[in-house]
């Protein structure tokens, strides 16, 4: 059964993980799965690309304009301070609970976070990737 989001901010972070999956889907990146999740913790997206897993976490921002997003403002805005060292902990433990139940515990994976910058009104958006943040 899918999820139902009743908060704006929780629509917002739907709209964000879909705009995510089709950034890594363009940049061939096949998805294997979606909001894993257990009491522990969740993954947004888990992916392969060159036989190596990501496990993706995403983060929406909404923006009345993309154009009030500069390059600078992408540089400056530092997601991975969001990345707090309890959901670091919560993330790794439910990593490994998904590569032991799927028997992928030989595999070569890495964590990457996607930022991705909403324009709901003009339905439009820019994505920051930070690749292979340390749990």
């Amino acid at each position: 059964m899918p999820k139902v989001f009743t908060s704006e901010t929780q629509k917002t972070g739907e709209i964000g993980e879909n705009v995510a999956v089709k950034f890594l889907m363009k940049h061939s990146f096949a998805i294997l799965d979606r909001n894993y999740t257990k009491k522990w913790g969740e993954i947004d997206i888990v992916a392969e690309k060159d036989d190596k897993l990501y496990f993706i976490e995403v983060k929406s921002v909404s923006r009345e304009t993309l154009s009030s997003v500069t390059h600078e403002m992408l540089n400056q805005h530092n997601p991975e301070e969001n990345m707090h060292p309890w959901k670091l902990k919560r993330m790794a433990r439910t990593i490994q609970t998904y590569l032991l139940s799927k028997n992928l515990d030989e595999k070569e994976w890495q964590v990457d976070l996607l930022v991705v910058f909403l324009d709901l009104k003009g339905k439009n958006a820019k994505i920051k990737v930070v690749k292979d943040i340390i749990l």
